[in-house]
């Protein structure tokens, strides 16, 4: 493909998983040739910022959206518009490329508004779930119905994430492409730690079971899950250890619940870290658990598989499309705090079984979920948008 202009557009370049897919995006385009600017909103909060990564990129252009921030405000928001379309207008792309639902809703907008040739919307996850009140989510579902018809191709990170937006009337099916969440394969696959020394600078012991979660400290993420499951096997084996890799609002809630179940010794909460750095605490992992109610596709899971760790998922949205279930690892029904805490312990018991899990998932995520396969597939879509309607870059005098 011929070099484009390509814009892409976030809500907020925290460290999460959708933002570093969004950064993987950038680099992977830029790589290729392709003019590459990323709009985003204001950072703020314990949730650390992915911006200085992608700033460091020579061949990514990175600028803020002054009232582009994640919460309703409807004044704010119709001064987001209007700054979008401006720089829209300014930088005048082949391609406006929106993430998360804000950006998602008025980039494409505002792309439409500007007759942007090739408009795309990547589905991370939903903004509308069970777990809100039902005014919110009318107004979710409203936005993206009208933000659907606003765009040439919907990409979704798993099938769970289609399904579950055109049961709500989000788009119509020719739209949708499905992409899985791109890794950088190689960190995962070859660490730059042993085991043994990651257990080491952590200070587990070598029989210690390590259960190790990757997600923010914040609601729906299933901390406070593995802590009602898991408390009394904890007090039963002494050597069940959990790792908590992350930060977010809820971390002083949390750690104030974990003092007073008197398990401070056997919570290890890591705070931020960089996403270089997760590979070395992958590797002092037994297992993996992701207690999470809400996911478009957890991007922690094909981490760990990729590192062989074998993984225990609640079984929502694109879960069971990267685990299914007896072959790398194991669902439960979110919320089964019983379910949860046998697969623990099956986990703990069955060592060979489990460690045997882990190199069937990485056999089976090193070429899904790799980055550059992502960024071939989102080329195809680009390539094949423009070339229905016609390369409508020539209606603009390109």
């Amino acid at each position: 493909m011929n070099s484009l202009r390509i814009l892409h557009i976030s809500t907020r370049l925290i460290l999460g998983g959708s933002q570093e897919n969004t950064i993987l995006y950038c680099e992977g385009q830029a790589e290729r040739g392709h003019a590459v600017r990323l709009l985003y909103g204001p950072i703020y909060g314990p949730e650390g910022s992915l911006l200085e990564r992608a700033r460091r990129h020579a061949g990514i252009e990175t600028v803020e959206v002054p009232h582009l921030v994640r919460d309703l405000a409807p004044i704010g928001d119709l001064r987001a518009y209007r700054e979008l379309r401006r720089m829209i207008g300014d930088f005048k792309p082949d391609v406006v490329h929106t993430h998360s639902s804000k950006a998602g809703v008025l980039g494409r907008m505002a792309a439409w508004k500007q007759a942007t040739p090739c408009i795309i919307h990547t589905i991370h996850g939903l903004p509308f779930h069970p777990y809100q009140s039902k005014l919110r989510n009318a107004v979710y579902i409203a936005a993206e119905r009208v933000a659907a018809k606003r765009c040439h191709a919907i990409v979704a990170v798993a099938e769970a994430m289609r399904d579950q937006a055109l049961a709500a009337g989000v788009g119509r099916p020719e739209q949708y492409r499905i992409v899985y969440s791109g890794m950088e394969v190689d960190q995962f696959v070859n660490p730059a730690w042993s085991r043994a020394q990651a257990r080491a600078e952590l200070g587990y012991a070598e029989d210690d079971f390590v259960l190790g979660t990757i997600s923010r400290l914040a609601e729906l993420k299933g901390h406070d899950d593995l802590l009602d499951a898991l408390g009394p096997l904890m007090r039963e084996r002494p050597n069940l250890k959990l790792l908590w890799v992350g930060d977010g609002w809820w971390h002083d809630r949390l750690l104030d619940r974990v003092g007073k179940l008197r398990l401070a010794d056997r919570v290890t909460v890591s705070g931020l870290v960089e996403p270089r750095e997760i590979p070395r605490y992958l590797q002092a992992m037994d297992a993996l658990a992701h207690p999470s109610y809400r996911e478009g596709l957890p991007r922690s899971v094909p981490q760990a598989l990729l590192s062989g760790v074998a993984v225990i998922v609640y079984d929502v949205d694109g879960a069971r499309e990267v685990c299914p279930d007896g072959a790398i690892g194991r669902l439960v029904a979110p919320g089964d705090l019983a379910g949860l805490r046998r697969a623990v312990q099956w986990m703990m018991d069955h060592p060979k079984e489990r460690a045997a899990m882990g190199r069937r998932g990485r056999d089976l995520c090193e070429v899904r979920f790799a980055a550059a396969t992502m960024v071939e597939q989102l080329e195809s879509i680009y390539a094949d948008v423009l070339d229905r309607r016609g390369d409508a870059r020539t209606d603009r005098g390109r």
